[in-house]
């Protein structure tokens, strides 16, 4: 997933989280590995309940992992305690899906924006910051005029803007955006997307883009990761999972993102059948009974990752022939088309 030669910020290795419940184990995760170098986009995609807030969560060690490695620059994070931890909290950040749920009511823009500041000891009281909060406000785009009000004073997008220079407020090296803009309209979530793309290239950050929204993700993101039920189906670079998509779920996602050329037939994949559940999976690919090229075998044994191109992945028995690779096709070669591979 990274470049030659280029060490990755972020590493996971067979990483796993799972919860308990009345039913048996949830697999909410499971055995996912994967990396970001520096300075790098990796976008998580799939549909809701497929465990990406959950992947993002264990790697900010909000949920301790059930098994697997998380290696942050070089250093294996994944038995941090607490007070471990909290050092770490100032390189690693998370901005959460709806911004009005995870600011605090009772704080003005000053305070929830100085608040990691003071938490940290990076200043003494709040005369000391407001220099350094001013300066972040300006970053993203908020007026000083708003520095006393509160966020439900705010739209959607000005709230989401005070989360982001709280995140940033640390200067963190990585964070972790889940769904920043899935609660915000349409027309602010291009503001948003490009406020996280110049303070990237400003700061030298690495994200983890977390989204149901290939069509958000496509231009923002170096690597994609697609997810069903738990487990990486394909991962590759951006190009080239939109321009050779190989696992059908991959393909029916894509599919449904709308095109603007009227001159241009969207052929549209439709899913069905019933979703397999996450609790105490049975072995098989999971996506089977909504896969419309299911054989009986494929809900005999889980497909295993396999390496289609250099830094492309995929995990599906017929991924060949439905997407006309031969047989013997070497790692490298483009592959032919299939005449008939979304019928």
């Amino acid at each position: 997933m990274e470049k030659p030669g280029a060490a990755p910020l972020l590493e996971v290795r067979r990483l796993k989280k799972y919860f308990d419940t009345p039913q048996g184990k949830l697999h909410a995760v499971d055995e996912l590995s994967f990396s970001i170098p520096r300075g790098e986009t990796l976008g998580i995609v799939g549909e809701s309940g497929c465990g990406k807030t959950t992947v993002g969560r264990t790697i900010m060690l909000l949920h301790q992992p059930t098994g697997g490695e998380i290696i942050f620059d070089g250093e294996n994070i994944t038995g941090y305690s607490k007070k471990q931890i909290k050092p770490l909290r100032r390189r690693m950040q998370i901005i959460f899906q709806d911004p009005f749920s995870s600011l605090n009511p009772r704080m003005t823009v000053f305070e929830a924006i100085a608040h990691p500041l003071l938490l940290n000891g990076l200043y003494k009281n709040n005369n000391a910051a407001e220099e350094r909060v001013l300066r972040l406000m300006e970053m993203v785009g908020l007026s000083r005029r708003l520095i006393n009000t509160y966020p439900h004073e705010l739209d959607g997008g000005r709230r989401q803007r005070i989360v982001i220079a709280r995140a940033l407020s640390l200067e963190p090296e990585f964070i972790v955006c889940d769904e920043p803009v899935s609660a915000l309209d349409v027309s602010v979530q291009a503001q948003i997307l490009n406020l996280l793309q110049d303070r990237q290239e400003d700061m030298g950050l690495t994200y983890m883009f977390i989204t149901h929204n290939l069509a958000v993700v496509k231009h923002l993101s170096n690597h994609i990761v697609v997810m069903y039920l738990g487990q990486i189906v394909e991962m590759a670079s951006s190009r080239e999972l939109f321009a050779r998509p190989l696992h059908p779920y991959t393909r029916a996602l894509i599919s449904a993102i709308p095109v603007a050329n009227i001159h241009v037939e969207q052929r549209r994949i439709l899913l069905r059948g019933e979703i397999s559940s996450p609790i105490n999976p049975r072995k098989g690919c999971r996506f089977a009974k909504r896969c419309a090229f299911a054989e009986p075998g494929c809900a005999e044994s889980d497909p295993a990752m396999e390496t289609a191109e250099p830094g492309h992945q995929v995990a599906c028995f017929r991924w060949r022939e439905l997407t006309g690779y031969p047989a013997d096709q070497s790692a490298g070669k483009a592959p032919k088309e299939a005449a008939n591979a979304d019928n």
